[in-house]
């Protein structure tokens, strides 16, 4: 036996623990002064670190290991909650959505600097608002229900924040619930209270991804305990927060029942219902500038068209063939994830964190907060190819203002190559893992 396997999974847990703490402290203050390349070189072997502490974890499902875990889980959220947003400014966008609102104003109607909106500004908000001279918001119905009332109860970042926190408290309790429901260990939800990806990304930045997820994931319990419908309703609050989490909804439908569309539909339409008044501009910058700001109109940022390019070059209209040809590949898939809905829980769950990764690597998204959506699936599934990507999306936090700045076709081919390494990987092993069984049963 070796030395290590003689020491308590817990010791080694708590050793793994000291360490993570240890980058964290010194994560902002390096960030400060080197800047983005030293924050993903600190957080990634965060993140590694999050991958061996959910195994000791697992072997160590004792009362103290929980307290250990939502103990470091909780003092580092204080902590980073204690620095301004290091990586994105967002979340003062919210803050000014919800203030707009509370003045009686649609959110969707005037750009921050108009004129019209000059009496909400001040030197806290206002100033740090990015696309502020261009840009209405960008943010659905949903997320700006979210943004007025937590602005009533406290018009500012730090109270943005901690209402964000709160929706990540629901998604741990739903994860917690889940992985008793399928009955993997409870300790597993180290996977995500550990996760360099949601700490920083929440607790730091303040993304109201937190409030999608922690819906869909609320959405999906309801759904999968037996309330189609209802927890359909909740993944349709979810997609009005951020549409890419849509594709969840293959994994609670029955193929050919037509009530779910018409309730989705129904919910999408009343909800956008109050901001009417403006017409078409109720879908805000995603019509005027989102996707020809982001790369994705011409094409540039989508990772596998871009790789395309690199071997045949750029054609008119290859934008067009290749959205036609991501839809139908995520109709594929979304239709055969729908087709298992009589599987076990366990295994839909795993469907659904596949439809998930698929998206992902479709519409390649340019920062990580986008991947928050699969980080849940980490503690749920524990797949290789979702390890990946949750701590690959670290590498899509530089920062343009740095010296050294690595391209985007680099950190994405890094994180999607891995991706895809990864399911050959894990297709390899299963196949391996039937050989044997097939060869021990046929002894």
């Amino acid at each position: 036996m070796s030395a290590a396997n003689r020491v308590p999974p817990f010791l080694l847990l708590a050793g793994i623990a000291v360490i993570i703490i240890a980058l964290t402290l010194v994560t902002p203050l390096i960030f400060e002064a080197l800047g983005d390349n030293a924050f993903m070189a600190l957080t990634i072997p965060a993140g590694l670190l999050t991958i061996a502490a959910t195994g000791l974890a697992e072997r160590a499902q004792t009362q103290r290991t929980l307290w250990l875990i939502f103990g470091v889980a909780i003092l580092l959220r204080a902590y980073v909650l204690a620095f301004e947003p290091l990586l994105s400014s967002d979340i003062y966008r919210y803050v000014w959505d919800g203030r707009v609102q509370a003045a009686g104003i649609n959110p969707y109607r005037y750009v921050p600097a108009d004129q019209a909106l000059a009496f909400l500004r001040d030197g806290a908000i206002f100033p740090h608002i990015n696309r502020a001279q261009t840009a209405v918001t960008i943010y659905p119905p949903v997320a700006q229900f979210f943004f007025l009332i937590v602005t009533r109860l406290g018009d500012g970042v730090t109270v943005m924040r901690l209402a964000l926190l709160g929706c990540e408290a629901v998604t741990v309790t739903t994860i917690m619930l889940m992985l008793w429901r399928i009955n993997r260990p409870i300790t597993r939800v180290i996977a995500y209270l550990w996760h360099p990806l949601p700490l920083w990304e929440i607790a730091n930045s303040g993304h109201v991804d937190a409030l999608m997820v922690a819906l869909m994931l609320v959405g999906l319990w309801i759904a999968l305990t037996g309330h189609a419908l209802r927890g359909a309703v909740l993944v349709a609050f979810s997609m009005l927060v951020k549409p890419y989490v849509a594709p969840v909804l293959a994994g609670i439908w029955r193929p050919w029942d037509l009530k779910m569309p018409f309730v989705v539909i129904a919910t999408i339409a009343l909800c956008y219902l109050p901001y009417l008044s403006v017409g078409w501009d109720v879908l805000g910058f995603l019509t005027k500038g989102y996707l020809t700001e982001e790369g994705i109109g011409a094409g540039n940022d989508l990772w596998l068209l871009s790789l395309w390019r690199q071997v045949v070059g750029e054609h008119q209209g290859d934008v067009v063939a290749y959205v036609v040809l991501a839809a139908l590949v995520l109709m594929v898939k979304a239709s055969s994830v729908a087709s298992s809905y009589h599987r076990t829980v366990a295994s839909r769950l795993a469907d659904i964190n596949m439809l998930l990764l698929l998206t992902l690597l479709l519409v390649s998204p340019n920062y990580p907060w986008y991947f928050l959506v699969i980080t849940p699936f980490a503690a749920l599934c524990g797949s290789a190819p979702t390890w990946v990507v949750s701590i690959g999306a670290l590498l899509l936090s530089e920062q343009l203002d740095w010296d050294f700045y690595i391209p985007r076709m680099v950190t994405k081919s890094i994180l999607f190559g891995g991706l895809l390494l990864a399911w050959a990987f894990t297709a390899w092993r299963t196949r391996m893992q039937r050989a044997a069984a097939d060869i021990g049963s046929s002894q």
